[in-house]
């Protein structure tokens, strides 16, 4: 079964310095039945104007991962990392116990990023930070291992059975994805658009796949995000 959650019926929040696009309930978005998906809680489509960004603020007991699509993100917490991550890098926050964190766009242009939650395996872990700069050709035509579980094939972990994909398809090249089973996907289509089975998707739209095995067909280029996590 796929369901299709289309770009322009998602929630959204227009501050000025920030447009969001939110997958499910989040800040001033409720939709009781768009609470989480599995262990899956936020999928944020952000953009941050020049200049502007989110000023030091607490997590706690949450996994936190944001993919860059565009421009650059500068990030600081109070475990006392500071990085700025372009298009196509990865960072990751165990928030744990408890942590500060910022996140800015320093540069000269919008800056467009996914930022995802996902529940953790077990509450007052020990907070962690990460990043990771991946090849952008290693997701060209194949699917890239961004994120997985500790015992997942991803350089980068976190602590839940949460494996997280990306891919770069050029326009007619496919990609097929076996669901195991007691498992299920939830892809956002971030850039292009595709055919998912025999249904299309297209930039900022979202989708729920169980019970089917996924053939993703670019129409043109296509990039996206798959996340793998159990029912």
């Amino acid at each position: 079964m796929i369901k299709i959650y289309r770009a322009d019926k998602l929630g959204k929040s227009d501050l000025g310095w920030l447009k969001s696009k939110y997958h499910f309930s989040f800040a001033n978005y409720y939709n009781p039945k768009r609470i989480h998906f599995g262990n899956l809680r936020v999928i944020n489509d952000d953009l941050i104007s020049p200049n502007a960004g989110f000023e030091m603020h607490p997590h706690k007991d949450m996994e936190i991962i944001s993919y860059v699509i565009s421009g650059e993100l500068t990030h600081q917490d109070s475990m006392g990392n500071k990085r700025a991550l372009k298009r196509g890098e990865v960072q990751y926050m165990s928030a744990g116990t408890g942590v500060l964190h910022s996140e800015h766009n320093l540069g000269g242009k919008a800056t467009r990023l996914l930022q995802l939650w996902i529940f953790p395996s077990q509450k007052d872990l020990e907070p962690n930070y990460g990043d990771k700069n991946y090849k952008w050709e290693d997701r060209i035509n194949k699917l890239l291992p961004i994120v997985s579980s500790p015992v997942g094939e991803a350089q980068v972990k976190i602590n839940q059975d949460a494996n997280i994909f990306v891919s770069y398809l050029e326009a007619k090249q496919k990609i097929h994805f076996k669901i195991a089973n007691n498992r299920q996907v939830y892809l956002v289509q971030i850039e292009g658009s595709s055919i998912l089975n025999s249904v299309n998707i297209y930039e900022g739209d979202g989708a729920e796949i169980r019970d089917e095995d996924l053939h993703i067909r670019a129409k043109g280029n296509s990039h996206f995000m798959l996340i793998d996590i159990p029912k």
